[in-house]
This record gives C-alpha cells, structure tokens and sequence, in this order.
C-alpha cells in the first residue's frame, strides 16, 4: 500500500530538490546557517509536503490550494539562491543548474492546478 502522493513525479522531483537544497544550506557558513540556511531548508521542504498534503484532499479547490503553496515555495527557494549566489556561496553553474529544475517544477505544479 501507498500514499497518492508517492506515484506523483513532481513530489519525486521535489524531495530530490529539497534534500539538495539542504546540502546548499548545510554548505553556508555558520553565520548565514540561521537565515539563509533554515530559510532555506523550511521553503525547500514546503514543496513537497504541500504536494502530499494536496494529494490527498478530495476537494478539487483543497487540492490546488497546497499546489499553489507548493509553487510559491519553489520562488521562494529560488529567491534565497539568488542571495546565497550574491553571497559568493554557489557557484554559477551550480546555480543554473538548481534555476532549471526549480523551474521545471514550478512547471509542473501550474499544470496540476489548471
């Protein structure tokens, strides 16, 4: 037996993004671990939560709802690398790299809520 939300790409996708955005975060030094490294962690880790939870809504309204809130996480990741970028912290490519896959996610969610 599983959950719903296990068969879904976009929460595949989306624990693989978070567990790379703690390695981001861990990677910070210690006086940006507060800030930027749990804000960090807390917005990568809402994207796929979100999706599990909107999952396993049965109103269709409930389910776009956590799928909206799971996009907006994902520009809020995005968001906090371009200031971890800006830091000196992530390199170019490495930030263009997790832009792509942000993106494609965002992508993703859009679909399901239309």
């Amino acid at each position: 037996m599983s959950f719903k939300f296990e068969s879904l790409d976009v929460w595949k996708r989306s624990i693989d993004f978070a567990d790379t955005m703690f390695s981001v975060a861990d990677g910070l030094p210690q006086k940006y671990q507060f800030s930027l490294g749990e804000q960090l962690r807390r917005a990568s880790l809402s994207i796929p939560t979100n999706v599990a939870e909107g999952s396993g809504r049965d109103g269709v309204k409930e389910k776009k709802y956590f799928y909206r809130i799971a996009k907006g996480s994902v520009y809020e990741v995005v968001s906090l690398l371009v200031m971890v970028g800006k830091r000196g912290f992530l390199d170019r490519d490495v930030y263009r790299k997790h832009y792509r896959e942000a993106n494609e996610i965002a992508a993703i969610l859009t679909a399901l809520v239309q």
